[in-house]
């Protein structure tokens, strides 16, 4: 097989690798850029089945790539999806506390977004209700009026246009096989590439690994479930959020309102068994299952924070009753009859540190003058997608010097 030769190869092809390869093409027009992608379309994995959120950036510590990124990228892609003309919910989020004891949390985040230089208000439960007068809130409540939602899809679409638009070449069925230095074998192709770049996402380990990168890490996955309602559109005005713990990488039970002005409650934060266990035993991989289950139960004994008791917590949510019972605390008027069917999984691709058996909060990258690998897009990668990559492209060409 005669190899193709191209100047940088982008292996995936979700939110995070056609960002990059759209800012490699910008900054270098005369360079070949290809991606390949494993599945028969762009965004099939976390960028197409992600919740739709585009966050502030108020969660993250003032040090974290992610506080930066969330900021700004928020920003950036409200203006993009504006200037396509993609449908954007420009609704708002309220962050509530069920009771006075999460109140020192709230002043936490609210101390956080300040840090980060992001409009955050705390607000009384008065004023919470003049802006969604379904909420529940203890005292006060947090106002963050930059958060949005869209649907990923169109923009991801929209994206693809750009990248072929430049000339960037996109190989769709062509999974990741195997490398030998910077040769690289897909399913059907071989590309002689001079630099690589590494955004597989839920596999995104495994490459690394190949190139010998990313040793101490492993990808477990965690599958992703909301509920959706059978409300009309409008029934409510904005996002709401539980008070998190911010030693666990989730952000709980919170009610969402979509592009289309509807709602769902969720989500699940279940460990998979498999990487792309999105329904039934599609997918099923018996070697993922036995690394999934092992890294499990590594955590259940040695995590730096109580895994075993966040597992079983999440495997309750399954349960369509409970997770309702939980978005109650959030807000009047969710009921059971209403929330009547699941919408699509997703599996959050969460990187694990081997040697700490500890969860990564923030974005992980390694690389060199010939692959970079960006190992952690962990969430609110979508959100973060423009300016992370922007940084990305950076690193590889302080790399290339």
């Amino acid at each position: 097989m005669a190899a193709r030769a191209v100047d940088y190869l982008v292996v995936g092809g979700g939110i995070i690798g056609v960002n990059m390869a759209l800012h490699l093409k910008r900054r270098h027009p005369g360079a070949s850029v290809a991606i390949v992608d494993k599945e028969p379309r762009l965004g099939m994995h976390g960028s197409g089945r992600n919740s739709g959120v585009l966050h502030a950036g108020f969660y993250y510590t003032a040090n974290s790539l992610k506080a930066r990124f969330t900021r700004d990228g928020n920003a950036a892609l409200k203006t993009y999806i504006r200037d396509r003309g993609i449908p954007l919910n420009e609704c708002g989020k309220l962050v509530v506390a069920k009771d006075e004891a999460e109140l020192p949390t709230l002043d936490e985040l609210l101390k956080r977004g300040q840090a980060n230089g992001v409009e955050l208000h705390k607000i009384t439960e008065t004023e919470a209700r003049a802006i969604e007068p379904r909420v529940k809130t203890c005292r006060h409540a947090l106002w963050s009026p930059n958060t949005a939602t869209a649907d990923p899809v169109p923009v991801l679409e929209s994206l693809r246009k750009d990248a072929e638009t430049l000339g960037i070449a996109i190989h769709c069925a062509e999974p990741f096989v195997k490398c030998a230095g910077n040769r690289v074998r897909t399913k059907s192709l071989e590309f002689d590439a001079g630099y690589v770049v590494n955004a597989a996402g839920l596999y995104a380990d495994r490459v690394a690994h190949a190139f010998g990168f990313g040793m101490h890490y492993a990808i477990l996955p965690f599958k992703g479930l909301y509920l959706k309602s059978d409300e009309p559109a409008g029934s409510f005005r904005t996002n709401i959020y539980p008070v998190p713990n911010l030693k666990n990488p989730f952000l709980g039970v919170h009610v969402t309102v979509t592009a289309d002005g509807r709602h769902k409650i969720g989500p699940t934060a279940i460990p998979a068994f498999w990487r792309e266990q999105y329904k039934g035993v599609a997918n099923f991989r018996f070697d993922e299952l036995l690394q999934s289950v092992g890294l499990g139960s590594q955590l259940m004994l040695k995590a730096d924070f109580d895994f075993r008791r966040l597992a079983a917590e999440e495997l309750r949510k399954y349960h369509r009753a409970h997770l309702v019972r939980l978005s109650q605390a959030l807000a009047t008027g969710l009921e059971l009859p209403t929330l009547t069917h699941w919408g699509p999984s997703g599996i959050r691709a969460q990187l694990l540190n081997l040697e700490r058996k500890s969860l990564e909060m923030d974005f992980v990258f390694e690389g060199d003058e010939k692959s970079f690998h960006v190992l952690n897009s962990v969430s609110p990668g979508w959100t973060c997608s423009i300016p992370f990559t922007a940084y990305m492209v950076d690193e590889i060409e302080r790399l290339r010097r």
